[in-house]
């Protein structure tokens, strides 16, 4: 009989007492295969022949293993364990704010300027002192301003450099008359940066 003509023909196991040992009766082998040679079995285990092209049921249980059980999920963070973390949270988060702020916060504004001269009469060879004080909003930035006097000289654009808190600036120009003569002079300060200001000052020369 062949086993691919036969729809109903399924694997064949037989114990041991059924296989053929050299030298012992071949007559069950040559019924089987039909010729006069024994026929070849498909696979040994132990003391069990199998025939044809199945596999039993214990074969394939013991050829394929069970897949693995799915790892349990893993546990939510306890409460305690988030307020643990929550107050370094909270004080990097204040570092960082406070490290910021001088960038993201508003920009240096000028909100009064006055200009004053002392003496307001100068003598003989004298000097004069007149300082610009310059009110901001206290923000870090940087102050760009000139002095014109009127004897038609200028300074160049000077600088002065405002840190986080201090909300005064004073600028300083240092005037020296000498000879004899009366003179009225004035000085006048000129804000450039943020905000473009003038304020004038006049002190008196009289050396007879």
């Amino acid at each position: 009989m062949n086993p691919q003509d036969d729809a109903e023909y399924s694997a064949t196991v037989l114990g041991s007492h059924w296989i053929v040992r050299p030298g012992q009766d071949r007559t069950l082998a040559e019924q089987g295969t039909g010729e006069g040679r024994p026929a070849r079995p498909d696979r040994v285990e132990g003391s069990v022949l199998r025939f044809g092209p199945g596999v039993t049921a214990a074969v394939a249980h013991r050829t394929h293993p069970a897949p693995a059980a799915a790892p349990p999920p893993s546990p939510a963070p306890s409460p305690r364990r988030l307020r643990r973390h929550a107050l370094p949270a909270l004080v990097l988060l204040c570092v960082l704010a406070y490290l910021a702020w001088p960038r993201l916060g508003p920009p240096l504004e000028v909100r009064d300027v006055a200009v004053t001269a002392r003496p307001d009469v100068l003598g003989c060879g004298g000097t004069a002192h007149i300082t610009g004080l310059v009110t901001t909003n206290g923000r870090p930035g940087t102050l760009s301003y000139r002095w014109v006097r009127s004897d038609g000289t200028a300074s160049g654009v000077l600088k002065e450099v405002t840190v986080r808190g201090r909300q005064q600036a004073r600028l300083h120009l240092r005037w020296t008359f000498q000879g004899t003569g009366h003179h009225t002079a004035r000085a006048e300060l000129r804000i450039l940066a943020p905000a473009p200001r003038t304020l004038t000052t006049h002190f008196t020369y009289d050396c007879p």
